[in-house]
């Protein structure tokens, strides 16, 4: 398929440039060398063409997020974010290896060790739940190794707050890996469907495929989508595959997201399970307690548990309110899949463990609070009744305001012009596709998705790709305007004779 070459490396002030390391639909990811302190970075450059004041929002909305989660310590770190002397947006990362994404296709990757990979991956989720943000691009390739083996989940890219993922488009989506009700448009994003990611995510690793690919017939978009709304999973066939842990992530898979577990928590007790009866250490679950789970119960596992599932409900607390994310339109596949080298020493878990021991002070000075607000009742009461008072008023008003916002959002799409009547010619195996400028504007762009996956972004209403004999694609044209996304043409599909 036809590539579109990477962007000029931006000149950063205290980095060296040194080669290329991928390219998204949104997005370049470059080698750098940081000047002080002396360590490889990977650095993600916005494309020139998509960059406008609302994108710049966005992109310093993702640098904003990744800062707060990476404190994670299975969330890759972000270093740095700033704008480049040509305007173009980066951020400064650690240096990650894709090496998981080749081995598990590659290998039969070992019962245990998918097991720890997966628990770790898996509490950096449900902290990302907890602090009221769905990943929505979870699978393989989004999971990085640090040189010490560490696993961590990159890609942010597309994420969104759980507040705002009803009312948002699905504007990025890896189709092996993606629930049944995002592929049909019925949501943007659940906690439901990123326990589906999850567990299909997991499977992957297992079985060196994902879920709905059958090992010799055709697995095109088209087909997979079929397969995945069926909901009926291939066996993994591997013996030392125990059957419990076959069963837990079917059911994580069910179509219906009532049969599936109310949360990645859930899901990854489960997975703890399974290391027990293979006859391994339980690895630890990594999620971040804050005072109003150690408010809550007393019961370090109970806390865990019902801060997890209460999550899942109501992510967002009375009284502690959390920043709505605007989420950036790109897949960034480039970070996911290319990125190699050796990654910046991190904090270790013993490190983050002493931070949690810390929240459970805080809280104790909570209680020693409400003791000393016990002696003046009457004030007490006064002061409770104006607090819930507050409260109310400010739910209302924030309902108000989202309420108002859909609407806009819904109203000003209609203005966006849709590609129709897309042409194709065919050479040999080189197919280029044509259509009409609908009435673009001068800062608009055509948004090119093949087979599901962004190709990419461009201004020229035509767009070649290399394929083989036997191939069948189908290609897609939305435009992009203002950072936001017209309807997708009707799907052009050409079938490559053998």
């Amino acid at each position: 398929m036809a590539r579109r070459l990477p962007s000029q490396p931006p000149i950063l002030p205290g980095f060296s440039y040194i080669h290329v390391l991928g390219s998204g639909g949104f997005a370049d990811v470059f080698l750098y060398e940081q000047n002080m302190p002396r360590r490889q970075v990977a650095v993600k450059v916005m494309l020139a063409e998509v960059v406008n004041d609302q994108v710049r929002q966005m992109f310093q909305a993702e640098a904003n997020l990744m800062a707060q989660l990476s404190a994670h310590p299975s969330i890759l770190t972000v270093y740095q974010a700033s704008v480049s002397s040509d305007g173009r947006p980066y951020l400064v990362m650690e240096m990650c290896s894709s090496s998981l994404s080749q081995r598990y296709r590659a290998e039969r990757l070992p019962v245990a060790e998918v097991m720890r990979i997966a628990i770790k991956i898996g509490s950096a989720i449900e902290t990302a739940h907890m602090a009221g943000v769905l990943h929505r691009d979870i699978k393989p390739s989004n999971i990085l190794m640090t040189a010490y083996g560490h696993p961590v989940l990159s890609d942010f890219g597309i994420a969104a707050t759980l507040s705002e993922s009803d009312s948002q488009q699905a504007i990025g989506m890896s189709i092996p890996w993606s629930a049944p009700e995002v592929l049909m448009d019925e949501t943007a994003g659940t906690i439901a469907s990123e326990v589906w990611a999850f567990a299909a995510t997991v499977y992957s690793l297992l079985a060196g495929r994902s879920p709905f690919e059958v090992p010799g017939e055709s697995n095109t978009s088209v087909d997979l989508i079929s397969r995945i709304n069926r909901a009926k999973a291939q066996p993994i066939a591997r013996p030392d595959v125990p059957a419990s842990l076959e069963r837990a992530l079917t059911r994580a898979m069910s179509k219906s997201t009532k049969n599936r577990p109310a949360s990645i928590l859930e899901l990854v007790r489960e997975l703890q399970s399974v290391e027990t009866e293979i006859g391994v250490a339980q690895t630890p679950v990594e999620v971040a307690m804050d005072d109003w789970a150690l408010a809550t119960v007393a019961d370090l596992e109970d806390r865990t548990r019902v801060r997890g599932v209460a999550g899942a409900a109501a992510p967002v607390a009375p009284g502690r309110r959390r920043r709505r994310v605007a989420a950036v339109a790109d897949n960034y596949d480039a970070v996911g899949t290319l990125i190699k080298g050796n990654s910046d020493n991190r904090n270790t878990a013993g490190d983050r463990g002493q931070g949690n021991r810390t929240v459970g002070h805080r809280s104790q000075g909570h209680r020693s609070l409400g003791q000393r607000g016990s002696t003046r009742a009457p004030v007490g009461k006064r002061m409770q009744l104006l607090a819930w008072i507050l409260v109310a008023c400010s739910v209302l008003v924030i309902a108000l305001g989202a309420t108002a916002t859909l609407v806009l959002i819904r109203s000003s799409s209609d203005d966006i012009p849709v590609v129709s009547d897309i042409a194709s010619s065919m050479s040999g195996e080189t197919v280029t596709f044509t259509w009409d400028d609908p009435g673009l504007a001068d800062a608009d762009a055509y948004q090119i998705e093949l087979d599901g996956d962004t190709q990419s972004v461009q201004s020229t209403p035509e767009f070649v790709a290399d394929g083989s004999a036997g191939d069948y694609m189908c290609m897609t044209v939305r435009v992009s305007r203002d950072g936001r996304l017209g309807e997708p043409s009707n799907p052009k599909c050409v079938d490559i004779p053998g």
